[in-house]
């Protein structure tokens, strides 16, 4: 790497306060060596538009002219403070961050103390998590914040020996003289703080010096999460802020026609209000127990949903009829085609939606883990009526997310139910909301068709077609989350969401992939990974297929037809690992998968297991069928903050994978999804986890680091679908592979009254 790309100098500002304070000013986007790890287009003469910019571009860009509103603080005892705008819920960031700012500062990463910024509408773009931006968005920001603090450090205590800065050295937040003297940051800290805002130019640390980014580093929050420390919103001791639950409609964003029995349910032990929502009927009361007591016994007349009546098979029918047809084929060529159906998926977390809401007459308070809290902000005040100035969002740490908090729901139910009763909520879903009520990841078809001749492939076509992805949280403001709820900008935002995520990787001649999008009456969202697992599942498989046609090994003929050395690397570790092509027992297989986003590279492999005597049968409710029993991952993102945290979301993503190829997904009827919580909606379980999984990190390839957080998804279903072609002999076109298997007894609908004490039905609530 040139040393000039290197050792980039940068302005920043030391700003006034009365201790330490520091910010970054970027005036362009990081330049450099985010390119390197793009995959160069090999000399084709149309490279893909993902190639000059993605949509991780996008948001980068977006974020970059409120930068310098990010401030790293040094305090007086020697720790650094940072508010992260971003969301933590479990994938690992306030460590990086907190990595990120020891490596330049010069402190030991426990030094670091990384909270999570209240909603802050001046930073308009730069505060929202997704699509795998936020490591990419906040690494030069946050480098160079802390970088003009370790500057103004080293100037405090020359001033304070008597020597130039250049017989001083920073480390483990001690700066030390060649003379020998000595002095902590937290002493300095008060005589490096300036009077007025003053701008600094800084010089990062360079690679080859680095001693904590790029170095496996645990969990900082590790502990905390394993002995139940850990602060999620519920835990919270807001004065007042009693149990709140909402009994739901039975069918999808049904509507509250009458309440038969309000006074009853409002005399129930330990209930204090009872009142109607705009999605359902909220009951408040002294513990969650006597809220779903109160909820079970409240009789709703229910007015039609959004999907009323409506089944897989009708939705499917939708997709059929909304399909973009394909362009001609090449003449005199011969194609391989097929159309692959995905069918609603929960994108419900392990921590249940929830929130706390405390709405005054003339302001509010609300505590969630949140994604976009600046909308949530913007969305909550508009109704309650209130200003924006007078509604305060605290982000809490969430339990998991997965695009699930992108959305804001459950602080918008919190603050309406607090505005309603007068008085402080500690709102939760019930498992069953989340299943029934909550945001699916939407059904849809992907059509492929690839054209080709003798061992040339001349086109490669896809058209994907869903019921439509709820984008509603823009790019974190206003402005565009409007703009993405309007029928016209609906279909714009998600084509532009959809082009700028999706790569082909394959030198498969010309090639189109068009979104079509239908029916906006379900609550979907932005579910981890969004469009690339479908998509990237239905292109594997047909690659599968045609290397077939063609008489050719899968891993070998990928190889060939990959555009760069850097995705043929990826191939190959995991092909070696792996021992592609090894001898395995009629009924298993091996299968191989490639995927490239965000300026990074992945590869997987999978053996799988689909032999029917080798099925665990001794899970009680389990789904039985094949097991993938083994897993390797390959995956290179540039530079890798954190090795140890990098491959903790590469297994969490191969276990989602597993889930979306074998056996998690909702089945509608009649308006409403038959799941109704974590036993029937069946993620991946511990029986069907691959007991061996090897996760290969490679080299790094850039300077800069490439998106992660998603990136392991796709791949692995895309592989687990593959192995499963190949172990029975059939190509699987519908997914879950066990969806049309319903292993359960449906739960009702809503609570309904029971007729007698012995009534018996099972509730699901």
């Amino acid at each position: 790497m040139p040393d000039a790309i290197r050792r980039r100098r940068f302005l920043g500002y030391v700003l006034a306060a009365p201790t330490l304070a520091a910010a970054a000013q970027l005036d362009r986007t990081p330049a450099a060596s985010a390119g390197a790890a793009t995959p160069e287009p090999s000399g084709l003469p149309s490279p893909e538009i993902t190639e000059i910019v993605d949509l991780n571009d996008m948001m980068t860009a977006a974020a970059l002219p409120t930068s310098n509103l990010i401030t790293v603080e040094v305090n007086p005892d020697g720790t650094v403070s940072f508010a992260l705008p971003r969301a933590e819920v479990g994938q690992g960031i306030t460590t990086s961050t907190a990595m990120l700012i020891a490596e330049e500062l010069g402190v030991p990463v426990p030094r670091v103390r990384v909270s999570l910024a209240d909603a802050r509408p001046e930073l308009v773009f730069n505060q929202l998590t997704g699509g795998s931006n936020t490591t990419i968005s906040t690494y030069t920001p946050i480098r160079v914040a802390a970088a003009v603090a370790r500057e103004r450090l080293l100037r405090a205590a020359s001033a304070e020996f008597g020597v130039p800065t250049a017989d001083l050295t920073l480390e483990n937040g001690v700066v030390t003289s060649t003379g020998g003297n000595s002095a902590d940051i937290g002493t300095l800290a008060g005589k490096a703080a300036s009077g007025s805002t003053e701008p600094v130019e800084v010089e990062l640390r360079s690679r080859d010096s680095f001693t904590v980014i790029g170095t496996p580093h645990n969990r900082i929050d590790a502990l905390d999460a394993v002995t139940g420390r850990k602060t999620f919103a519920l835990d919270l001791d807001v004065p007042g802020a009693l149990p709140t639950m909402v009994c739901r409609p039975p069918t999808i964003n049904g509507t509250v026609a009458s309440v038969a029995n309000l006074a009853e349910v409002r005399g129930m032990s330990g209930v204090t209000d009872v009142a109607t929502i705009s999605t359902g009927v909220a009951v408040r009361a002294a513990t969650f127990g006597q809220c779903i007591d109160a909820v079970r016994a409240l009789r709703v007349s229910w007015g039609p949903g959004t999907a009323e009546g409506k089944s897989d098979d009708t939705v499917l029918d939708e997709l059929r009829d909304a399909e973009i047809p394909l362009d001609l084929k090449p003449p005199f060529s011969r194609t391989v085609e097929e159309t692959f159906t995905f069918y609603f998926r929960s994108n419900s977390a392990l921590e249940p939606n929830c929130a706390v809401a405390d709405v005054r007459a003339d302001r509010a308070e609300i505590w969630s883990g949140l994604k976009s809290p600046i909308v949530a902000q913007q969305a909550i005040a508009a109704e309650l009526g209130m200003p924006q100035s007078a509604v305060t969002v605290h982000v809490t740490e969430g339990g998991g997310s997965f695009g699930r908090k992108l959305f804001f729901d459950g602080a918008l139910e919190a603050a309406e139910a607090s505005q309603a009763f007068g008085k402080p909520v500690k709102l939760m879903w019930h498992r069953a909301d989340d299943s029934r009520q909550g945001r699916t990841h939407p059904m849809c078809t992907s059509r492929v068709r690839i054209a080709y001749l003798g061992d040339t492939v001349l086109s490669y076509d896809q058209r994907h077609t869903g019921v439509s992805t709820d984008l509603g949280h823009g790019l974190g403001e206003v402005i565009t989350a409007t703009a993405a709820r309007l029928p016209v900008g609906d279909i714009g935002f998600a084509e532009t969401f959809f082009q700028l995520s999706q790569t082909m990787s394959y030198d498969f001649g010309g090639n189109t992939r068009l979104l079509s999008e239908t029916d906006t009456g379900f609550n979907t969202g932005s579910m981890r990974n969004v469009y690339s697992p479908d998509v990237t599942c239905a292109r594997e498989l047909m690659v599968d297929r045609l290397a077939a046609e063609m008489g050719r090994d899968p891993y070998r003929f990928r190889r060939d037809f990959l555009r760069d050395d850097r995705s043929r690397a990826a191939l190959d570790a995991v092909a070696e690992a792996g021992d592609w092509g090894r001898s395995l027992p009629e009924g298993m297989a091996q299968g191989i998968a490639f995927q490239a986003e965000y300026k990074a590279v992945s590869a997987c492999l999978v053996e799988i297991d689909c032999r029917p005597e080798t099925v665990d049968r001794s899970v009680r409710n389990a789904v039985t069928g094949p097991r993938v029993t083994r897993v390797v991952f390959a995956v290179d993102v540039g530079l890798a903050v954190n090795p140890r945290g990098l491959e903790a979301q590469m297994m969490g993503g191969i276990c989602d994978g597993i889930a979306l190829a074998l056996t998690s997904s909702l089945h509608l009827r009649d308006g409403h999804f038959l799941e109704a919580s974590w036993d029937n909606y069946f993620y991946t379980r511990q029986w069907n986890t691959p007991p061996e999984m090897e996760i290969i990190l490679l080299p790094d390839s850039g300077d800069e680091p490439g998106g992660a957080g998603e990136l392991g998804v796709a791949g692995a279903m895309a592989a687990v679908a593959c192995a499963y072609g190949r172990a029975t002999g059939t190509m699987p076109t519908r997914f879950p592979i066990n969806h049309d298997t319903l292993s359960f007894t449906p739960k009702p609908t809503s609570p309904p009254v029971p007729q007698s004490p012995t009534d018996g039905r099972e509730l699901a609530w």
